[in-house]
Protein backbone atom coordinates (compact mmCIF):
# COMPACT_ATOMS: atom_id res chain seq x y z
CA UNK A 1 0.00 0.00 0.00
CA UNK A 2 2.87 2.35 0.81
CA UNK A 3 4.30 1.80 -2.65
CA UNK A 4 0.91 1.97 -4.38
CA UNK A 5 -0.06 5.45 -3.19
CA UNK A 6 3.06 7.22 -4.51
CA UNK A 7 2.68 5.34 -7.79
CA UNK A 8 -0.94 6.46 -8.17
CA UNK A 9 0.04 10.05 -7.40
CA UNK A 10 2.73 9.88 -10.07
CA UNK A 11 0.29 8.52 -12.63
CA UNK A 12 -2.26 11.25 -11.85
CA UNK A 13 0.45 13.87 -12.28
CA UNK A 14 1.33 12.52 -15.70
CA UNK A 15 -2.34 12.58 -16.69
CA UNK A 16 -2.82 16.16 -15.47
CA UNK A 17 0.30 17.72 -17.03
CA UNK A 18 -0.94 17.60 -20.65
CA UNK A 19 -4.13 19.38 -19.57
CA UNK A 20 -2.13 22.18 -17.96
CA UNK A 21 0.11 22.48 -20.99
CA UNK A 22 -2.92 22.73 -23.29
CA UNK A 23 -4.20 25.88 -21.57
CA UNK A 24 -4.24 28.85 -23.96
CA UNK A 25 -3.74 32.52 -23.20
CA UNK A 26 -4.16 35.69 -25.28
CA UNK A 27 -0.91 37.12 -26.55
CA UNK A 28 0.52 40.09 -24.70
CA UNK A 29 -0.45 43.46 -26.16
CA UNK A 30 2.20 45.52 -27.98
CA UNK A 31 4.13 48.02 -25.89
CA UNK A 32 1.88 50.95 -26.78
CA UNK A 33 -1.32 49.23 -25.62
CA UNK A 34 -2.67 47.99 -22.29
CA UNK A 35 -5.56 45.87 -23.50
CA UNK A 36 -6.35 42.79 -25.58
CA UNK A 37 -9.89 42.82 -26.96
CA UNK A 38 -10.42 39.37 -28.44
CA UNK A 39 -14.19 39.64 -27.78
CA UNK A 40 -14.44 42.94 -29.71
CA UNK A 41 -16.11 44.89 -26.90
CA UNK A 42 -14.19 48.15 -27.37
CA UNK A 43 -14.22 50.77 -30.07
CA UNK A 44 -11.13 52.81 -30.95
CA UNK A 45 -12.00 55.73 -28.69
CA UNK A 46 -12.58 53.45 -25.70
CA UNK A 47 -9.33 51.62 -26.39
CA UNK A 48 -7.46 54.93 -26.42
CA UNK A 49 -9.11 55.91 -23.11
CA UNK A 50 -7.94 52.67 -21.48
CA UNK A 51 -4.43 53.14 -22.85
CA UNK A 52 -4.29 56.72 -21.60
CA UNK A 53 -5.35 55.85 -18.04
CA UNK A 54 -3.13 52.76 -17.81
CA UNK A 55 -0.07 54.46 -19.31
CA UNK A 56 -0.32 57.43 -16.96
CA UNK A 57 -0.69 55.17 -13.92
CA UNK A 58 2.29 53.05 -14.96
CA UNK A 59 4.48 56.13 -15.39
CA UNK A 60 3.37 57.94 -12.24
CA UNK A 61 2.81 55.06 -9.80
CA UNK A 62 4.53 52.11 -11.51
CA UNK A 63 1.27 50.17 -11.28
CA UNK A 64 0.35 48.30 -14.49
CA UNK A 65 -3.30 47.73 -15.38
CA UNK A 66 -4.19 45.39 -18.24
CA UNK A 67 -7.63 44.74 -19.67
CA UNK A 68 -8.41 41.47 -21.47
CA UNK A 69 -11.62 40.32 -23.13
CA UNK A 70 -12.12 36.77 -24.43
CA UNK A 71 -15.03 35.02 -26.11
CA UNK A 72 -15.18 32.26 -23.49
CA UNK A 73 -13.01 30.37 -21.04
CA UNK A 74 -13.77 27.11 -22.85
CA UNK A 75 -12.48 28.71 -26.02
CA UNK A 76 -9.10 29.04 -24.30
CA UNK A 77 -9.03 25.27 -23.67
CA UNK A 78 -9.89 25.90 -20.02
CA UNK A 79 -13.42 24.55 -19.81
CA UNK A 80 -12.87 23.27 -16.27
CA UNK A 81 -11.58 26.65 -15.05
CA UNK A 82 -13.58 29.27 -13.17
CA UNK A 83 -13.10 32.94 -14.09
CA UNK A 84 -11.05 33.35 -10.91
CA UNK A 85 -8.74 30.47 -11.68
CA UNK A 86 -8.22 31.49 -15.29
CA UNK A 87 -7.55 35.13 -14.31
CA UNK A 88 -4.89 33.97 -11.86
CA UNK A 89 -3.31 31.75 -14.50
CA UNK A 90 -3.30 34.55 -17.08
CA UNK A 91 -1.92 37.06 -14.58
CA UNK A 92 0.97 34.73 -13.71
CA UNK A 93 1.56 33.69 -17.32
CA UNK A 94 1.98 37.30 -18.38
CA UNK A 95 3.94 38.19 -15.22
CA UNK A 96 2.05 41.45 -14.66
CA UNK A 97 4.06 43.73 -12.38
CA UNK A 98 7.34 42.60 -10.85
CA UNK A 99 8.48 40.58 -7.82
CA UNK A 100 9.89 43.77 -6.24
CA UNK A 101 6.76 45.85 -6.82
CA UNK A 102 3.92 43.39 -7.23
CA UNK A 103 1.04 45.84 -7.59
CA UNK A 104 -0.20 44.68 -11.00
CA UNK A 105 -3.91 44.67 -11.90
CA UNK A 106 -5.89 42.69 -14.44
CA UNK A 107 -9.46 43.20 -15.62
CA UNK A 108 -10.64 40.04 -17.40
CA UNK A 109 -14.01 39.69 -19.15
CA UNK A 110 -15.35 36.45 -20.63
CA UNK A 111 -18.23 37.53 -22.86
CA UNK A 112 -19.72 34.11 -23.53
CA UNK A 113 -19.60 33.12 -19.85
CA UNK A 114 -21.00 36.50 -18.81
CA UNK A 115 -18.34 36.72 -16.13
CA UNK A 116 -15.79 39.38 -15.19
CA UNK A 117 -12.86 39.39 -12.80
CA UNK A 118 -10.55 42.00 -11.25
CA UNK A 119 -7.31 40.22 -10.30
CA UNK A 120 -4.75 41.92 -8.05
CA UNK A 121 -1.03 41.33 -7.66
CA UNK A 122 0.38 39.64 -4.57
CA UNK A 123 1.45 42.91 -2.91
CA UNK A 124 -2.17 44.01 -2.65
CA UNK A 125 -3.08 40.91 -0.66
CA UNK A 126 -6.81 40.77 0.01
CA UNK A 127 -7.01 44.13 1.78
CA UNK A 128 -8.65 45.83 -1.18
CA UNK A 129 -11.14 43.16 -2.16
CA UNK A 130 -14.04 45.27 -0.85
CA UNK A 131 -13.02 48.24 -3.00
CA UNK A 132 -12.48 45.96 -6.00
CA UNK A 133 -15.95 44.47 -5.51
CA UNK A 134 -17.44 47.96 -5.34
CA UNK A 135 -15.81 48.80 -8.68
CA UNK A 136 -17.20 45.60 -10.13
CA UNK A 137 -20.73 46.10 -8.77
CA UNK A 138 -21.11 49.83 -9.36
CA UNK A 139 -19.08 50.57 -12.50
CA UNK A 140 -18.65 47.41 -14.56
CA UNK A 141 -21.61 45.07 -14.15
CA UNK A 142 -24.42 47.70 -14.44
CA UNK A 143 -22.98 48.88 -17.76
CA UNK A 144 -22.62 45.29 -18.97
CA UNK A 145 -26.27 44.61 -18.11
CA UNK A 146 -27.21 47.55 -20.35
CA UNK A 147 -25.09 46.08 -23.13
CA UNK A 148 -22.59 48.95 -22.85
CA UNK A 149 -19.48 46.79 -22.57
CA UNK A 150 -16.99 49.43 -23.67
CA UNK A 151 -18.34 51.92 -21.15
CA UNK A 152 -18.11 49.34 -18.37
CA UNK A 153 -14.53 48.48 -19.26
CA UNK A 154 -13.37 52.10 -19.40
CA UNK A 155 -15.16 53.01 -16.16
CA UNK A 156 -13.78 49.87 -14.53
CA UNK A 157 -10.22 50.78 -15.47
CA UNK A 158 -10.76 54.30 -14.15
CA UNK A 159 -12.07 52.84 -10.90
CA UNK A 160 -9.01 50.58 -10.62
CA UNK A 161 -6.82 53.61 -11.28
CA UNK A 162 -8.51 55.43 -8.40
CA UNK A 163 -8.00 52.42 -6.14
CA UNK A 164 -4.29 52.31 -6.96
CA UNK A 165 -3.80 56.02 -6.34
CA UNK A 166 -5.47 55.77 -2.94
CA UNK A 167 -2.72 53.47 -1.70
CA UNK A 168 0.51 54.86 -0.33
CA UNK A 169 2.86 52.63 -2.25
CA UNK A 170 6.38 52.17 -0.89
CA UNK A 171 8.91 54.33 -2.67
CA UNK A 172 11.72 52.49 -4.47
CA UNK A 173 14.80 52.10 -2.28
CA UNK A 174 17.75 54.28 -3.20
CA UNK A 175 20.95 52.52 -4.18
CA UNK A 176 24.00 52.85 -1.91
CA UNK A 177 25.81 54.90 -4.54
CA UNK A 178 23.04 57.49 -4.85
CA UNK A 179 24.31 60.13 -2.41
CA UNK A 180 28.00 59.86 -3.42
CA UNK A 181 26.87 60.24 -7.01
CA UNK A 182 24.89 63.38 -6.12
CA UNK A 183 27.93 64.90 -4.42
CA UNK A 184 30.19 63.99 -7.34
CA UNK A 185 27.81 65.42 -9.93
CA UNK A 186 27.46 68.61 -7.89
CA UNK A 187 31.24 69.12 -7.68
CA UNK A 188 31.61 68.34 -11.37
CA UNK A 189 28.87 70.85 -12.18
CA UNK A 190 30.65 73.56 -10.21
CA UNK A 191 33.93 72.80 -12.00
CA UNK A 192 32.26 72.86 -15.41
CA UNK A 193 30.59 76.19 -14.63
CA UNK A 194 33.93 77.72 -13.62
CA UNK A 195 35.63 76.36 -16.76
CA UNK A 196 32.88 77.70 -19.03
CA UNK A 197 33.03 81.10 -17.33
CA UNK A 198 36.80 81.36 -17.74
CA UNK A 199 37.43 79.65 -21.09
CA UNK A 200 34.08 79.29 -22.83
CA UNK A 201 34.07 76.66 -25.57
CA UNK A 202 37.84 76.33 -25.54
CA UNK A 203 38.02 74.88 -22.02
CA UNK A 204 37.53 71.37 -20.69
CA UNK A 205 34.13 72.28 -19.28
CA UNK A 206 32.61 72.56 -22.76
CA UNK A 207 33.98 69.13 -23.68
CA UNK A 208 32.35 67.68 -20.56
CA UNK A 209 29.03 69.29 -21.49
CA UNK A 210 29.14 67.76 -24.97
CA UNK A 211 30.11 64.32 -23.69
CA UNK A 212 27.49 64.45 -20.94
CA UNK A 213 24.78 65.41 -23.42
CA UNK A 214 25.69 62.52 -25.70
CA UNK A 215 25.73 60.12 -22.74
CA UNK A 216 22.34 61.27 -21.46
CA UNK A 217 20.83 60.89 -24.93
CA UNK A 218 22.23 57.36 -25.13
CA UNK A 219 20.87 56.43 -21.68
CA UNK A 220 17.47 57.94 -22.48
CA UNK A 221 17.16 55.85 -25.61
CA UNK A 222 18.08 52.68 -23.70
CA UNK A 223 15.56 53.40 -20.96
CA UNK A 224 12.88 54.23 -23.52
CA UNK A 225 13.53 50.97 -25.35
CA UNK A 226 13.56 48.99 -22.10
CA UNK A 227 10.35 50.59 -20.87
CA UNK A 228 8.52 49.97 -24.12
CA UNK A 229 9.53 46.33 -24.24
CA UNK A 230 8.56 45.54 -20.66
CA UNK A 231 5.26 47.42 -20.71
CA UNK A 232 4.39 46.35 -17.14
CA UNK A 233 5.43 42.71 -17.53
CA UNK A 234 8.25 41.89 -15.15
CA UNK A 235 7.57 38.57 -13.49
CA UNK A 236 4.80 39.66 -11.16
CA UNK A 237 2.27 37.20 -9.78
CA UNK A 238 -1.28 37.18 -8.52
CA UNK A 239 -2.02 37.05 -4.82
CA UNK A 240 -5.58 35.79 -5.23
CA UNK A 241 -7.14 39.10 -4.25
CA UNK A 242 -9.74 40.88 -6.33
CA UNK A 243 -13.43 40.65 -7.17
CA UNK A 244 -15.74 38.84 -9.57
CA UNK A 245 -19.10 39.58 -11.10
CA UNK A 246 -21.68 38.29 -13.58
CA UNK A 247 -24.47 39.81 -15.65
Amino acid sequence: MRLLLPFLAFVLTLVHVPCALALNFPGKPPAEHFYVDDANLLNEEQGRAIDQVARKLLIEQRVPIFTVTIQSIAGMDAADYTIERYATALFNHWGIGSPERNYGMLLLVSKGDRRARIELGAAWGTRYDVQAQEIMNSLIIPAFKRGEFGTGLVDGVRGMDALARGLNLPAPKRAAWFMPAVVGVTLLGIGVAISLFRSGRTGWGWAVVVLLGAFLLFVFRILQSSGSSSGGFGGGSSGGGGASGSW
